[in-house]
């Protein structure tokens, strides 16, 4: 019962930066766990970064020290700081949310943005 609306991708020069946003709608009233994924043409979809309701962060190895994910207090919105981009960085980005609760019904499975292109190039 989850919608994820997914903003910001677009075209950036190497060394560049951009930022992506993500906001879950529906009537949830709180998310555990949401974040971004990426995937290239040929390749498995990979972590960029995931936020926690208790603040905890995990990143790609790729992006770490690069991109910086941040979050409302229920986490029903995150945003993505992408800096120093690389022409690896190109993929489509998705949005994540897993962990929805609903008052006291909670739903544990994972729900997933339609995408956005994020493309890194001069």
């Amino acid at each position: 019962q989850v919608q994820l609306v997914e903003s910001g991708g677009g075209l950036a020069q190497p060394g560049g930066s951009l930022r992506l946003s993500c906001a879950a709608s529906g009537r949830l009233v709180r998310i555990n766990h949401m974040g971004w994924y990426r995937q290239a043409p040929g390749k498995e979809r990979e972590l960029v970064a995931v936020l926690s309701r208790v603040g905890s962060t995990n990143y790609g190895a790729s992006v770490k020290g690069r991109f910086h994910i941040s979050g409302d207090g229920l986490l029903k919105s995150v945003s993505l700081e992408m800096n120093s981009l690389k022409p690896e960085d190109t993929a489509v980005y998705y949005c994540n949310a897993d962990g929805i609760w609903y008052e006291d019904i909670f739903d544990n499975n994972n729900y997933w943005g339609q995408g956005t292109q994020v493309t890194v190039s001069s």
